[in-house]
C-alpha cells in the first residue's frame, strides 16, 4: 500500500492551513461556558457540520474524531480538504484536561471504515516523569500504524509540568516544548503539531526568534496549533512561526471559538471565523516553508 504524500492536506504552495474540529467533551465543555448549559451530542454534531461545510472549502485539512458525526463531517466536507482522522483515545473527566491518550484501537482496526482519509493524527501528553519511555513507543506505534494502513501521520505532543515542578516554580514551556520535540519528533511522523512557542506572546521578532530554536531540534515539517494563544494574536504567531521554519498551522479554538454557542452559528462563522482563515491563508502562501523543503 503507497502512503500519500504531504500534498494530499497541503496547499499548492506546500504549506498547511489546517482546520481542527476533533474536540469532544472539551467541546461540550466549551458550550457550558459560553452559557449554553450541557449541550446534547447532536449540538455537537451540528457544530462540527457547520464548520466542515464553512470552513472546509477554504482548508488545506480538516482534521475530525469518529466519536462525534464523522460520517455527517465526511459527507460536509468537500473533497478538496484532506480528511484528517483523529485516532487519540483520550483520558479525561467531564470538564477537565485530557491526562493522558492511547491509541484509539476502533479507529486503526482494519475494518473501520476510512474511506477519504489521508492522515492520522495522535495527542500525546508530554509530561518528565517516569512514562517518557512509554510515549516514545506510542508515537512509534501510531506511525508504524500509518503506514501499515497506507495514510499519513501527524504527531501532535502537548506539554504540561508535573506537579513537582509546579511546586518548584521550575517550569519553563519553551524549554519543555524543544526538549519534546527533540525527543518525539524522531519517530518518522509525516507531520509534526506543536505548540506556539512562548504562547503566542512578545513581540514578532522575540516569537521568530523562539520558533527559529525549536525548529532547530523538529525533526521534518513542522506546523502550529493554536491552544492557549490568544484569538486575536494567533495570526502573528503563525506569521512569526512561518518566518522562523514552519509550514503552517492546524488549529480550531483561533478560528471559531467565540461562534460557540451562537444562536446563528453559520452567519457567525461567516462573519467571524471565515476571514480569519482568509488572513492565514495569506499568510501561509507568502512565509510558510514548503513541506517538501523542510
Amino acid at each position: 500500500m503507497t502512503t500519500p504524500d504531504l500534498s494530499a492536506i497541503a496547499r499548492p504552495g506546500g504549506g498547511f492551513a489546517m482546520v481542527a474540529m476533533d474536540q469532544r467533551e472539551s467541546l461540550r465543555t466549551m458550550f457550558a461556558d459560553a452559557g449554553a448549559g450541557s449541550v446534547s451530542d447532536d449540538v455537537l454534531i451540528d457544530f462540527k457540520v457547520a464548520v466542515a461545510e464553512t470552513l472546509g472549502p477554504l482548508a488545506s485539512g480538516f482534521l475530525a474524531d469518529r466519536t462525534f458525526g464523522f460520517d455527517r463531517v465526511r459527507e460536509a466536507l468537500p473533497t478538496s480538504a484532506g480528511l484528517i482522522l483523529a485516532v487519540d483515545a483520550l483520558d479525561q473527566e467531564p470538564g477537565g484536561l485530557v491526562e493522558d491518550t492511547s491509541l484509539d484501537e476502533v479507529a486503526i482496526a482494519p475494518e473501520f471504515d476510512r474511506d477519504r482519509v489521508a492522515a492520522l493524527k495522535l495527542l500525546i501528553i508530554w509530561r518528565r516523569d517516569e512514562q517518557r519511555e512509554r510515549r516514545i513507543r506510542l508515537a512509534r506505534d501510531f506511525v508504524a500504524a500509518a503506514e501499515r494502513l497506507g495514510v499519513l501521520s501527524v504527531l501532535e505532543p502537548v506539554v504540561r509540568a508535573t506537579p513537582a515542578e509546579v511546586a518548584a516554580g521550575t517550569w519553563d514551556a519553551d524549554v519543555a516544548i524543544r526538549e519534546c520535540a527533540a525527543e518525539l519528533s524522531t519517530s518518522g511522523q509525516s507531520l509534526y503539531k506543536v505548540q506556539v512557542p512562548l504562547g503566542g506572546a512578545g513581540t514578532l521578532a522575540e516569537q521568530q526568534a523562539a520558533s527559529e530554536r525549536l525548529g532547530e531540534v523538529i525533526h521534518g515539517p513542522w506546523v502550529v496549533l493554536s491552544q492557549g494563544v490568544p484569538l486575536d494574536r494567533f495570526a502573528d504567531a503563525v506569521l512569526a512561526a512561518c518566518r522562523g521554519g514552519a509550514s503552517g498551522f492546524l488549529a480550531g479554538r483561533a478560528l471559531w471559538s467565540d461562534v460557540v454557542g451562537a444562536a446563528d452559528v453559520r452567519g457567525e462563522l461567516r462573519t467571524r471565523s471565515v476571514p480569519r482563515l482568509e488572513r492565514l491563508l495569506e499568510i501561509v502562501d507568502a512565509e510558510a516553508r514548503a513541506w517538501s523543503a523542510a
